[in-house]
């Protein structure tokens, strides 16, 4: 690093040595940055000089991994440019300060006002030369703060000093320093005899004081009711808030309160030791599934007026790559919403996630929900509750709204009933809502943004996030073929359901859904509903698709699968709405269903004659049936006559005059059987 001038320049060689550690950038993407023209070159490189590129315009990715591995460059050219003398007086001075309570100063303390001490030094000295300047000129021009303010703000950010921000009580300290010396920049909560009075009854009266909620006390109203409690006891009363506020502020005594005053969740996030955790190295190690606001307002109309909505999304990504992978858009986030994103994820990604963590929203609770998460992932369980940095698609959510829907003058920002509801120009949105998306426009705004994101380089890799995804190998993770999709995202009832001459219908979502099974040229099939109406059925369905539906039944070893049914055929009922196949359909059917009766009748007369109990052996007669003609029966009769292979065939007549002619011995025919 050098001076360019007022820029602070790098070298090739600063971005891309690795002989102390990783490189900040590859030579390739130096190479590239330069030709592309992504950064400002401020000395071209020759025989003579080398290339200068102004830090400031690196990518940020690359300025990221600048700091870490040399630090800030600001702070580092600044203490540079702009050297403190020692004071190795204050150094010991401080050292060896001791308090009203016979202690030390705190470490950090010796080492903040020694700093400070070699900053007001810096300073004196500037103050004298201009003072010595003014005399030698004759001049009675005023001495320019201005400069001063200035060089005391270059020495803050190069090494961190604490004193005042404004330029008039830097002044005054400036002066008070020249009086006082180095005693001037002790605190006065060090100084003073606070901690002396301040005893542990004392102490945890003024705890018990800041926690009380009935009532609850202000400042001011804490420090004259633990006064007036100090009288009364013989403590000593504290003479200033200031000493109260100093003594509640204790690391060590802070906590005692907070959690009373701010909550627990909030006491937890300042005092509990955080896990530093690292994202996996590999694709669908880790998928995060999250609910909130899509952020896009879009217009609907409702009772003839226009009004702004917004929907909920529900998100899968890739942890390992930051990729979205799925997504569902609905009125509210729940299990439904859950099953579509993660199905839509499991489709994007051809494989099983090693791990699923999802939010601790109430679809993510329920049974169905724990048998879905346990068939698609090795490892299911939720975020840490009430723990927000555990929430990794949060921050990744996040970037993506502030990076690519922000963009978007119909980004919310916040919920419009919301306390966020200041990040919106309302009067801007009320004055353009009818130029705002409609629901579908809004659905496709939003899908081309999320393709934006997952085209987009990656903040910490500077590789696109789909590329990211699709180089990555994990040999852990199970490739999912088309039966494996029907296993894991197909619904099966819980209950089964009884085919009879209607169909079987089902129930999903408060919507009956009827089925029956056809041939392979899509006409009912009566031979399959001959041997199975009244049987039960469990039925396995495609919730997005309910165009079809599989039957199991149930056997001691488990559900077998019988076959597959489509929705149950229907034509219009008048005539004058039915479309073309409906007569055709009505026809067959009847046709189909005549032949199902002669069928019946036949086979169950066969099995009265071979055991001796048709009404004919007994001076009976069976009725005829109803609505076929003695013609129809004797066309249908020869095509649905039904007799063992190894016998001679029954002809319509011979059955037919067995059964009217009781002279003629039925036993003659059926012997042969």
């Amino acid at each position: 690093m050098e001076w360019f001038g007022n820029k602070i320049a790098v070298t090739m060689y600063d971005l891309t040595r690795s002989d102390d550690g990783e490189a900040v950038m590859k030579m390739h993407q130096y190479e590239y940055i330069i030709k592309s023209e992504q950064v400002n070159v401020l000395q071209r490189a020759c025989r003579c000089k080398k290339a200068l590129i102004e830090y400031s315009s690196l990518p940020e990715r690359f300025r990221s991994r600048f700091e870490v591995k040399y630090g800030d460059p600001d702070k580092i050219m600044t203490q540079e440019k702009i050297a403190l003398q020692a004071d190795p007086s204050a150094q010991k001075y401080y050292h060896d300060y001791l308090l009203s309570s016979g202690d030390h100063l705190p470490e950090e303390k010796q080492e903040e006002y020694t700093l400070n001490a070699r900053v007001l030094n810096a300073l004196r000295d500037m103050l004298n030369t201009q003072k010595a300047m003014r005399r030698a000129c004759n001049n009675n021009t005023p001495i320019i703060w201005s400069n001063i303010f200035a060089t005391a703000e270059r020495l803050r950010e190069a090494y961190g000093h604490t004193l005042p921000k404004s330029e008039a009580r830097l002044r005054d300290k400036l002066r008070q320093y020249g009086k006082e010396g180095y005693g001037c920049l002790v605190s006065g909560k060090f100084c003073n005899d606070n901690r002396l009075k301040i005893t542990k009854a004392a102490g945890r009266q003024i705890i018990a004081l800041r926690r009380s909620r009935v009532p609850v006390y202000t400042t001011k109203q804490l420090f004259e009711e633990f006064n007036r409690i100090a009288a009364k006891r013989g403590w000593k009363t504290l003479e200033s808030k200031t000493s109260l506020l100093q003594y509640l502020e204790r690391p060590e005594v802070k906590p005692l309160w907070y959690d009373a005053v701010y909550g627990e969740l909030a006491a937890k996030q300042l005092f509990a030791r955080r896990n530093k955790t690292e994202m996996p190295t590999m694709r669908d190690s880790l998928w995060y599934g999250d609910g909130t606001k899509l952020n896009l307002f879009y217009k609907a109309v409702e009772n003839g007026k226009t009004v702004v909505r917004t929907v909920q999304v529900y998100e899968v990504i890739d942890a390992y790559s930051e990729l979205l992978l799925g997504y569902c858009v609905s009125q509210s986030e729940n299990f439904d919403a859950q099953y579509a994103a993660f199905r839509m994820a499991v489709e994007t990604s051809g494989h099983k996630p090693y791990e699923i963590v999802t939010d601790n929203q109430g679809g993510q609770r329920s049974k169905i929900a724990q048998r879905f998460f346990a068939s698609i992932s090795r490892v299911t369980r939720p975020t840490a509750p009430y723990n927000g940095p555990s929430k990794s698609i949060e921050s990744a959510f996040g970037r993506f709204q502030q990076q690519v829907l922000h963009a978007d003058w119909r980004f919310t920002g916040g919920n419009i009933s919301s306390k966020e509801a200041w990040k919106i120009n309302r009067e801007f949105l009320e004055a353009n809502k009818e130029k705002l998306f409609t629901y579908e426009e809004m659905l496709a705004a939003y899908a081309e943004a999320r393709g934006k994101w997952n085209a987009a380089k990656h903040h910490a890799t500077g590789i696109a996030r789909e590329e990211m995804y699709r180089t990555s190998v994990n040999p852990a993770t199970e490739r999912v073929s088309e039966l494996d999709m029907i296993d894991l995202f197909w619904l099966t009832t819980e209950r089964p359901s009884l085919f009879t001459a209607d169909g079987i219908t089902i129930q999903y979502r408060n919507r009956k859904y009827t089925y029956e099974v056809l041939t392979d040229e899509g006409r009912p099939d009566y031979a399959w509903r001959r041997e199975n109406t009244g049987r039960e059925f469990f039925v396995r369905f495609d919730p997005q698709r309910m165009d079809r539906a599989l039957l199991y039944e149930q056997t001691p070893m488990g559900l077998r699968y019988e076959t597959v049914a489509y929705p149950y055929l229907a034509v219009r009922r008048n005539i004058q709405e039915q479309m073309d196949g409906d007569m055709e359909l009505i026809r067959r059917n009847d046709e189909a269903n005549k032949r199902e009766r002669i069928r019946r009748q036949i086979e169950s007369h066969l099995l009265e004659f071979e055991h001796g109990v048709a009404p004919e052996q007994h001076g009976l007669r069976t009725p005829t049936l109803k609505g076929i003609s003695e013609k129809e029966y004797e066309r249908l009769a020869d095509a649905v006559m039904v007799v063992p292979a190894e016998t001679e065939p029954v002809s319509v007549g011979e059955y037919t005059k067995a059964v009217s002619n009781m002279d003629f011995d039925p036993t003659a025919i059926f012997n042969r059987m």
